[in-house]
């Protein structure tokens, strides 16, 4: 993918933890274990795992005699998730590809992958690799972002940039809000899973200052790395930029919606 845009390093994981975590990530991980937790599985894969914030939602959710394997393409990322976690909670972490995963078919009852799969540059690739390590019976629940129509704070982003760096604009803000059902669905049956299902979550989220959250997103994200290697992209001017725009568009304090399409597929 063009600009490295699974790229979450260096400082990176710090800035996405605080400024992006609180506002658009807690909300959906706490629906994913909710809808996980019930199924009382033993063995969990979590793929894109990032900073643990899923991982920690899973972790308070799930029974005590489950374990949860968190993995992330980047270590640095994992390395925040690990400071979430006590001494024996049964939560192991290990970097790994999600498209080439370490570990023995029909190792795992429950995978589960948040706003992670958007950025596989081999997708299809990676739901081969999910049905081959989910045992049989075993369920896939992954998320994505919908499009930047239902979420205004990437429209909003992407714009900006465009506006700032017309030649060359970056492009993360766009990525993960270009994704449609048919061709995930279509996806999942050609890989082998069954009974596929797909729920729309909108959720309204409200913050009190915009600004954590627009530094979040500029040096949270792998666009401070894009805007860095532009003449004339300006981390901090973005930043203040985005400020003003988030308080026009939401209001001060502000109210933002968000939604997302979670997905759940089983393994025959």
């Amino acid at each position: 993918m063009d600009d490295n845009a699974a790229k979450f390093v260096g400082d990176i994981p710090r800035h996405y933890d605080g400024g992006l975590g609180p506002v658009i990530f807690v909300d959906y991980a706490a629906d994913m274990a909710e809808h996980v937790a019930p199924l009382k599985p033993t063995r969990v894969l979590e793929t894109a795992a990032g900073t643990g914030i899923v991982t920690r939602a899973l972790r308070d959710r799930l029974h005590s005699g489950s374990h949860v394997t968190a993995t992330d393409l980047n270590a640095d990322m994992l390395e925040i998730a690990k400071r979430k976690f006590r001494a024996g909670e049964a939560v192991s972490f290990q970097p790994a590809d999600a498209l080439a995963l370490p570990f023995a078919d029909e190792s795992f009852d429950a995978m589960v992958c948040q706003f992670g799969v958007m950025f596989y540059p081999d997708k299809d690739k990676g739901y081969r690799e999910a049905l081959r390590v989910l045992a049989p019976g075993g369920r896939y629940f992954f998320s994505i972002w919908d499009s930047h129509r239902h979420n205004p704070f990437a429209r909003i982003t992407h714009e900006l940039v465009t506006e700032l760096l017309p030649d060359d604009p970056p492009q993360f803000m766009n990525v993960p809000f270009s994704n449609r059902f048919e061709p995930i669905k279509e996806a999942l049956v050609d890989a082998g899973f069954v009974d596929i299902t797909a729920r729309v979550l909108r959720r309204q989220k409200t913050m009190a200052d915009a600004q954590p959250f627009a530094r979040g997103i500029v040096y949270g994200s792998p666009l401070y790395d894009q805007l860095k290697a532009r003449a004339g992209g300006d981390p901090e001017a973005v930043v203040a930029a985005l400020v003003s725009r988030f308080n026009t568009a939401f209001g001060s304090p502000a109210s933002m919606p968000l939604q997302a399409i979670i997905f759940e597929a089983r393994k025959p």
